[in-house]
């Protein structure tokens, strides 16, 4: 893939199990905060699957809209967009209710010296979205960042893991997962805690930030020597999916790929793509953010993309010069502060 459009083809094909899923999901499905990294393609994900099994169902997409063009374009395949600040509880309270509710919206970068800002996002909306959807399902947008580090010889944090996130950032991600969890308890509003990391799009992603060094000569820092990862398209299907895993009280649910990545293996096959020797700083820790995704391939079976692939479509991308969107993960980060 070397163009934003063969991206978008690869990225919005529905396979058949989420076509049938489709067919038997009642009623039509809100996106809120969908002009996050993966919203737009969710939203087109949905409407494919939507069309090809031939259903009559809405998608409507509520974002502030803030990006340019995005509103505009979102509309053109046809999702039904709302304006709106969700932190606005007028606005909030006007939105149409509707059966299936994806929750999105939340902050994670410039947490630092906003703390105030990412809790009232990542805390106190959720409280307010789960009364006011109290009759929906609901899936909600999590992070593995709620999970202690993990020993990288253990396979990742499970969802039987008490949470101990490091940093606020990750701390106002478990409250946000608390509020939903509290109201699903309290009104029987059927919830699926969505825990991801990391979700790989060519744009953007581990991936990417790792080939990025390659290519500009710079050493990449082993601080986190591991990581998990998935392709964006495999995790908006489970997203979609996962409107009929939802339970009260709410159900938990990693979402990555089978891999424990090793940094250094990852960075020598992009390198053997590239024609590039990397050069690697710090040492590898013990310990990594790590998640076991287990469950969810029981429930929705494997990623169809391999790991594999996902290298040879960022060595492929970067070495072609493909659109990039500067919003990096921090996956080395071991302090919590994003």
């Amino acid at each position: 893939m070397r163009t934003l459009e063969d991206l978008d083809k690869v990225m919005s094909a529905p396979s058949p199990a989420l076509i049938q899923f489709m067919q038997e999901l009642e009623g039509d499905i809100m996106l809120l905060g969908v002009g996050g990294k993966m919203g737009p393609s969710l939203a087109r994900l949905a409407m494919n699957a939507i069309r090809a099994a031939g259903v009559d169902k809405k998608v409507y997409g509520v974002s502030r809209f803030s990006e340019s063009g995005l509103q505009e374009e979102l509309q053109s395949f046809g999702v039904e967009t709302i304006a709106c600040d969700l932190l606005n509880d007028e606005a909030l309270q006007a939105l149409p209710d509707v059966p299936n509710v994806i929750y999105m919206a939340g902050t994670k970068f410039g947490t630092t010296g906003k703390e105030h800002f990412t809790w009232v996002m990542n805390a106190y909306l959720p409280g307010r979205v789960a009364e006011k959807y109290s009759k929906s399902r609901i899936v909600v947008f999590s992070t593995g960042n709620v999970y202690p580090f993990t020993p990288v010889t253990y396979g990742g944090a499970h969802e039987a893991i008490s949470p101990a996130p490091i940093g606020e950032y990750g701390q106002s991600c478990l409250g946000r997962e608390r509020m939903f969890e509290h109201y699903s308890h309290k009104n029987g509003t059927p919830v699926l805690i969505y825990r991801l990391n990391y979700a790989i799009d060519l744009r953007y992603g581990v991936l990417l930030e790792i080939a990025k060094s390659l290519k500009e000569g710079r050493a990449i820092d082993l601080s986190m020597g591991h990581f998990n990862c998935i392709w964006q398209g495999d995790a908006n299907e489970i997203a979609l999916r996962s409107l009929l895993a939802t339970q009260s009280p709410a159900n938990f649910l990693n979402v990555t790929g089978p891999e424990t990545i090793s940094v250094k293996y990852a960075a020598q096959q992009l390198g053997q793509r590239l024609g590039i020797e990397p050069i690697f700083k710090g040492q590898e820790s013990e310990t990594a953010l790590l998640s076991n995704a287990a469950k969810s391939m029981q429930l929705f079976g494997y990623p169809r993309v391999s790991l594999l692939q996902m290298l040879d479509w960022v060595a492929e991308w970067i070495d072609h010069g493909g659109n990039m969107i500067n919003k990096p993960t921090h996956f080395q980060e071991r302090e919590g502060k994003f």
